[in-house]
C-alpha cells in the first residue's frame, strides 16, 4: 500500500513539474507594422512649346485656328487712304487700299476665305483686344502699349508721321516747339499713335480727339483746327486732293512702319501672317498694292463708313 501511495505521490510531482515546465515565457511586444512606402510623386507633364515660326506654310495651315473656321475675319477702318478707303467705280463704292489688298493676299496664302469688316478705328482696336476678329489691318503701328491687347506681325510698310496745317498757317509752324501753344487747337485720331504724338509734342495746346481722319481734314479746312498729327502717307494723299493742306513737319517716332494686328496668343496665325508678309514683300506684291492704292486714291473715293 505504501508503494502505491509513493507511486501516486511520485506521479503527482512529475505532473506538477511538467505543468510548471510548460508555462510559456511572456511574449515579446509585437513590432509595429512597417508603413507602406509612399509611391513616388509623378513628375508634372510638361508640354513642349511648339515653334510655329519654324514651320513651313503647309504644316502651319493645319495648326491655324480662326474665329470662324475656314474664314479669315479682318477688321479695318476705311477712312485712311491710301491704306483703306472706298474707291468709287462706275458709281459703286468698292473697298480698296493696300491694307485691303494685303488682307486678300494673306487669306489666299493661308488658304482661307476673306471676311473683311469695316468699322471705326476704335472698333478695330477693341475687336482685336476682345478676340472678335482674327486680324486688324488699319495702318497699325506696333506700339508697345498695345502689346497686351494684340500681337503684331513683322513690318509690311515703312511709313512716317507728320504735322499738317493749311497753307495760310504754314509759316506758323517751323518746328514742333511751335505747335506747343495754348492758343492752338491740334487734332488727332482718337486711340491712335498720332494722339500719343500730339500729347507728347503739343501738351500745352488744346488737343482735339476725333473719330475719323476725314473729320480732322474737314476741321482743318474749315478753320476749326490749327493743325493735326496724321500718318505721312495719308497726309500726303489728302494734300493731293486738297491743295489748301500743307504737310509742314516730320514728326519723330521710334516705331516707324505698319504691322498687322493679330488676335492675342494665336501663335500659329501670327507665324502664318509673317510668312505671308515676307512673301508679299519678296515677290513685289506689296509694292504693287501701294502703287495701285495711291493711283485709286487720286480718283473719286469715299472715306468713312458707308452707312454714315
Amino acid at each position: 500500500m505504501k508503494k502505491i501511495v509513493c507511486l501516486i505521490l511520485t506521479l503527482a510531482m512529475v505532473f506538477a513539474l511538467a505543468a510548471c515546465g510548460s508555462s510559456a515565457a511572456p511574449a515579446a511586444p509585437a513590432e509595429p507594422a512597417a508603413e507602406p512606402e509612399a509611391a513616388p510623386a509623378e513628375a508634372p507633364v510638361v508640354e513642349e512649346a511648339v515653334d510655329f515660326a519654324a514651320m513651313g506654310i503647309d504644316e502651319l495651315k493645319g495648326q491655324i485656328t480662326t474665329v470662324v473656321p475656314g474664314k479669315l475675319t479682318v477688321a479695318t477702318s476705311p477712312d485712311f487712304a491710301p491704306y483703306e478707303f472706298y474707291a468709287v467705280e462706275n458709281g459703286t463704292p468698292i473697298l480698296a487700299g493696300f491694307d485691303v489688298a494685303l488682307a486678300g493676299y494673306i487669306a489666299d496664302f493661308l488658304g482661307l476665305e476673306l471676311d473683311i469688316i469695316p468699322m471705326d478705328f476704335d472698333g478695330v482696336l477693341n475687336e482685336l483686344a476682345a478676340g472678335g476678329v482674327d486680324l486688324g489691318l488699319a495702318g497699325l503701328s506696333p506700339d508697345p502699349k498695345r502689346m497686351d491687347a494684340m500681337d503684331f506681325s513683322d513690318i509690311y510698310y515703312q511709313g512716317g508721321q507728320s504735322f499738317v496745317t493749311v497753307q495760310a498757317n504754314a509759316e506758323l509752324f517751323k518746328s514742333l516747339e511751335d505747335t506747343n501753344n495754348a492758343e492752338y487747337s491740334i487734332g488727332a485720331q482718337n486711340g491712335s499713335i498720332q494722339m500719343d504724338l500730339a500729347n507728347e509734342n503739343s501738351p500745352d495746346a488744346d488737343i482735339v480727339a476725333l473719330v475719323k481722319v476725314t473729320d480732322i481734314i474737314a476741321e482743318l479746312l474749315g478753320g476749326k483746327l490749327d493743325g493735326a498729327y496724321i500718318e505721312t502717307a495719308v497726309a500726303e494723299n489728302y494734300a493731293k486732293s486738297y491743295p489748301d493742306l500743307a504737310v509742314v513737319l516730320d514728326v519723330p517716332y521710334d516705331t516707324e512702319g505698319s504691322a498687322v494686328g493679330v488676335s492675342k496668343g494665336n501663335e500659329a496665325l501670327l507665324a502664318g501672317v509673317n510668312l505671308a508678309v515676307a512673301a508679299a514683300l519678296a515677290d513685289g506684291s506689296m509694292d504693287n498694292f501701294v502703287a495701285v492704292a495711291n493711283e485709286q486714291s487720286t480718283g473719286e473715293i469715299i472715306e468713312g463708313l458707308l452707312e454714315e
